[in-house]
């Protein structure tokens, strides 16, 4: 497992925020609308409505909120998406903007194949606890299931530190 997919992955649930570089135009991976470092509150419930769950919490001394949707209010195909909210930024803590997007689909929903197809070939794989990680510099980390046969956890954030636009961005040979 590389360093950096390791560090991302002990610190993504307890993240406190990402900085988006304020260099060059960014390119981050979105679903159903919502695109981290972008998509603002406001657009998130006017596509989703009211969450099943929503949740505040001071991070690095910066209000956040959570919101779950699961059940019911889970769109189409998941079985829960949680959207955390509070991004910092080169131009200051923005408490409204999506910093991560996190997606557990319903079984056979995004097949390994499926998120090849529609995100391309992983610029990193890794293996943790038997599931293989992809990631993707784009701002995706996939999690496969034991079996290698369908994504059980999509996280979207912000793109990572000289990431390419996902069409040209190379990807690294498989281990």
């Amino acid at each position: 497992m590389t360093d950096l997919v390791r560090m991302l992955l002990a610190t993504l649930p307890a993240v406190g925020f990402f900085v988006i570089s304020s260099s060059g135009t960014t390119f981050a991976e979105d679903w159903g609308g919502i695109e981290p470092g972008l998509t603002p509150m406001q657009e998130v419930r006017e596509r989703f409505g009211a969450p099943s769950k929503e949740t505040h919490e001071k991070v690095e001394g910066y209000n956040t909120t959570e919101w779950v949707y699961e059940d019911t209010r889970a769109p189409g195909g998941i079985k829960r998406m949680t959207v955390s909210f509070g991004l910092l930024t080169p131009q200051g803590y923005k408490p409204t903007l999506v910093r991560v997007l996190r997606l557990e689909p319903q079984s056979m929903v995004f097949g390994r194949a499926t998120v090849i197809q529609g995100f391309g070939v992983p610029d990193a794989i890794s293996v943790q606890n038997d599931q293989e990680i992809f990631f993707y510099k784009s701002g995706l980390l996939a999690v496969i299931d034991k079996d290698g046969v369908e994504a059980v956890l999509l996280t979207f954030t912000p793109p990572q530190p000289g990431a390419s636009p996902p069409a040209s961005a190379p990807a690294a040979p498989k281990r």
